[in-house]
């Protein structure tokens, strides 16, 4: 009987082999929704045998993490010491980082922790140069830099190996809910018109994953690879953005026809070694986390506008007194607010309401 890691082959090089068109496409959703399911089935059994080897364990910290991802010897250490107080190791040569060294951003009184990882390389997906372990790291941050320089800028190889390792860079679920049922085969009710799978497709994709019975919501017109994505159940979507480092080392003209060549991703240009684009770079990432400004007033005091608490952009109560004392929601009474999402001021409400930037808060515990 064939392995699974064989089966896996001889799977992708019959995709490779059929011609995708129409008449096509409902075969290939198949093959496609296949080999997602062994490959992780292969990756749980690889687990279950200790075959994770080493990992990096990265202890998270102040309002949100973002992670430096690119090829050996970009300048990702050079950035993070650039950018925060940290100091990784430099050199000329690749792989001067042999682990992941994190690093704290202050900026417009947000406290972001950087991670300056190993580079990645062609195959990290597949474990090569420690790329697991580097993957792992990723898939726990909230914002990736997809850091290239002038000289390597092949930046679609580090967005392939992230998406192979189940990373979805600038992209959203697709709004599909499954319900199970023990009887009655596959339901498939379609709020939107599907243009790019039809019902019975969707139907042999989810019977591929195992769903024999129940009902399959579709909110969105959603590709094979959107609904296998969502079957898998362990993508995680975040921002991204591109940074091209040493500009320095080039003139106008050069630069101009590199980001030309890579219209797909609007390119951050800076030289970490001479400072310069530092602060665009600082503003961009503050701006893609989407924070927003929550204002602490005491019961009975004036409100601290000086130094507000910086949390997730629509973050609900819940979500803020969380990042205040992991004690208060169990002490939780209500909550006073004022601002944008306040009715009137002083509105009491609870610990589902969902705040906006500048919105004033009062939170009232019970006694301990």
């Amino acid at each position: 009987m064939a392995t699974l890691e064989e089966q896996i082959k001889s799977i992708e090089d019959e995709i490779q082999r059929t011609p995708y068109n129409k008449a096509t496409q409902h075969h290939i959703g198949k093959l496609k929704a296949k080999i997602a399911r062994l490959k992780e089935e292969l990756e749980a059994r690889r687990i279950r045998s200790g075959g994770g080897g080493r990992t990096y364990a990265v202890r998270k910290s102040g309002n949100a993490t973002v992670g430096l991802v690119g090829f050996p010897s970009v300048g990702k250490s050079t950035l993070l010491n650039a950018i925060t107080e940290a100091t990784s190791e430099v050199g000329e040569y690749d792989f001067t980082t042999l682990d992941v060294i994190p690093g704290a951003l202050d900026h417009r009184g947000a406290k972001i922790q950087i991670l300056d990882m190993p580079g990645l390389i062609r195959g990290a997906s597949k474990g090569r140069g420690r790329g697991r372990e580097v993957l792992s790291v990723a898939r726990s941050c909230d914002l990736i830099l997809l850091m290239i320089d002038v000289f390597e800028t092949n930046i679609e190889v580090l967005a392939e190996e992230l998406r192979l390792g189940g990373i979805r860079l600038n992209e959203r679920a697709a709004d599909v809910v499954f319900s199970k049922a023990t009887r009655g085969g596959l339901t498939v009710n379609a709020t939107v018109a599907l243009t790019k799978l039809d019902i019975g497709m969707v139907k042999d994709i989810c019977r591929e994953w195992g769903h024999l019975n129940g009902t399959v919501v579709v909110r969105d017109d959603v590709s094979e690879d959107e609904l296998i994505d969502v079957l898998a159940g362990n993508r995680v979507y975040m921002p991204s953005r591109a940074v091209l480092n040493k500009i320095d080392l080039v003139g106008a003209d050069y630069l101009a026809a590199l980001q030309a060549k890579l219209p797909a991703w609007p390119i951050l240009p800076i030289s970490a070694t001479r400072g310069v684009g530092l602060e665009r770079l600082k503003d961009e990432i503050y701006d893609a986390l989407r924070f927003m400004r929550v204002f602490l007033k005491p019961q009975g005091k004036e409100a601290d506008l000086a130094e507000p608490l910086i949390v997730k952009d629509a973050s609900s109560v819940g979500m803020v007194i969380d990042a205040i004392h992991r004690e208060w929601r169990r002490r939780f009474r209500y909550a006073n607010i004022w601002g944008p999402t306040a009715m009137f001021p002083g509105q009491r409400v609870g610990l589902e309401h969902t705040l906006r930037d500048s919105d004033v808060l009062t939170v009232v515990l019970r006694k301990s």
